[in-house]
């Protein structure tokens, strides 16, 4: 299995957490094969909205999810 990552984005309440403001705009940039690509994207998109300090962009490690005993 690849090591699949999901990178999505989008305002949050407070800058300090995670708590998405409006699920319906979130921002999904997509699922990516490898965290490399995961982390150009992520780095791509959170730089274009640096200046704006709700808007967040996350990388989700989704084979840590899906197979948690294979990273353990």
């Amino acid at each position: 299995m690849s090591k699949l990552h999901f990178v999505f984005g989008g305002r949050v309440k407070d800058p300090r957490t995670l708590d998405f403001a409006d699920l319906e705009q979130m921002h999904v940039v997509g699922f990516f094969p490898d965290y490399k690509s995961a982390e150009d994207a992520w780095r791509a998109n959170a730089q274009r909205t640096v200046d704006d300090a709700e808007m967040r962009y996350v990388i989700v490690h989704l084979h840590r999810m899906l197979e948690p005993r294979l990273d353990a």
